[in-house]
């Protein structure tokens, strides 16, 4: 048996519930990349594509057979979409911190931009709520809510933009709950720990922009992401 499939049908057993060692490697991967996002190092991109990668086969659990097999198809399709707005993020950290030795400067998004996010997260849940429930995701309402939020989230880390952090707060307030329920217990955790370390990111990111906007700096980096 290949190690990646060992890592792939590896469960671990606790009061009854099974959870897969794949949704606790994968979410350890998420951490690893918000502490890295917090602070601004390029690595924080490729990191959060392999926990993308493991989480997407914890989501699809009918069709890669998880001991809750439930479908939430908001929360896997965000994860191939985590994945492409990473690679987008990589590049542009990564093209930043040549030019200017920083991979992105934290500023606040324009009040065009903030509009923008407002209208995209109210038409995305809405639509994407009735996608996935014509393809029968459980929990199509908040599974779409965390799907959107997110993609906006991540986008927004990329650009730079400080409130990226506060998207995840809306997206972890409904999140939790969510994934309790369908025994996503790894991930419900992950939530609740990223709460409290989204706050002190946002602290971090707001006292860097400060700092920079008292000392500017010379750059081609730009806003924010997520």
């Amino acid at each position: 048996m290949s190690v990646l499939q060992t890592l792939f049908d590896a469960e671990l057993h606790i009061g009854g519930a099974t959870i897969l060692w794949r949704e606790i490697i994968g979410n350890g991967f998420g951490i690893a990349s918000a502490i890295g996002g917090m602070k601004r190092v390029v690595w924080a991109w490729p990191v959060g594509i392999i926990g993308n990668a493991l989480l997407f086969t914890v989501f699809m659990g009918a069709l890669f057979h998880t001991p809750q097999d439930l479908n939430l198809y908001g929360q896997a399709g965000r994860q191939l979409l985590f994945i492409m707005v990473s690679a987008y993020g990589w590049t542009r950290w990564a093209a930043s911190r040549h030019d200017s030795g920083k991979a992105v400067l934290p500023h606040w998004a324009s009040t065009r931009q903030r509009v923008a996010m407002i209208a995209t997260m109210a038409v995305g849940t809405v639509v994407f709520a009735k996608v996935f429930e014509m393809l029968g995701s459980w929990g199509p309402w908040p599974d779409a809510w965390i799907f959107t939020g997110s993609i906006l989230a991540t986008f927004g880390m990329a650009r730079g933009w400080t409130e990226f952090w506060l998207i995840w707060i809306g997206v972890d307030v409904v999140g939790v709950p969510l994934l309790f329920s369908g025994g996503y217990y790894p991930s419900a955790i992950l939530y609740l720990v990223y709460a409290g370390f989204v706050l002190w990111g946002f602290a971090v990111w707001l006292r860097i922009q400060r700092r920079t906007v008292a000392q500017p700096e010379t750059t081609d980096a730009a806003p924010r992401q997520e």
